[in-house]
């Protein structure tokens, strides 16, 4: 039986994928639970429109996170902290803390989860911090922590 799939299913394929399952897989399971339809002529041409409406949607986003890495990548971030003994911060600078900097320098509403920071930044000094804006595009923004004067 030749179906067309709705939605991932574990260890058979991914969404708009057309896969051959035995009868009883696709009339018992598959089609009860709404995880796929039959592959009629009608509905491939509906899956290959909405792929390559798809694939239109995913190119704008890479090209939306591609212009924001420019802006990311052009200029730095400078973080002025007072600094204790052997240059150690009081306190730290999280994700969170880089995400409202850029937000306030580069205009660029950037949630702290994309930011990839394995630990908060306790000494003063230049870091590469990665940024996941997609799945192919991961800039490096550079932040420079400085004593406080």
């Amino acid at each position: 039986m030749e179906l067309i799939l709705r939605e991932d299913v574990e260890h058979l394929g991914r969404a708009g994928d057309i896969v051959d399952v035995k009868d009883g897989y696709g009339r018992n399971f598959l089609l009860p639970q709404g995880l796929a339809y039959p592959a009629s002529e009608g509905n491939k041409r509906r899956v290959a429109q909405e792929a390559s409406r798809r694939g239109e949607v995913l190119a704008a986003r890479k090209d939306a996170a591609q212009e924001v890495a420019a802006q990311l990548t052009a200029r730095d971030l400078t973080f002025q902290a007072h600094v204790g003994e052997a240059d150690k911060l009081f306190g730290s600078i999280t994700a969170a803390d880089i995400a409202a900097r850029v937000r306030e320098e580069f205009g660029v509403d950037l949630d702290k989860r994309l930011i990839e920071l394995a630990e908060p930044i306790k000494t003063i000094g230049v870091f590469q911090v990665p940024v996941r804006l997609h799945s192919e595009v991961r800039p490096e923004l550079r932040v420079w922590v400085v004593k406080a004067e």
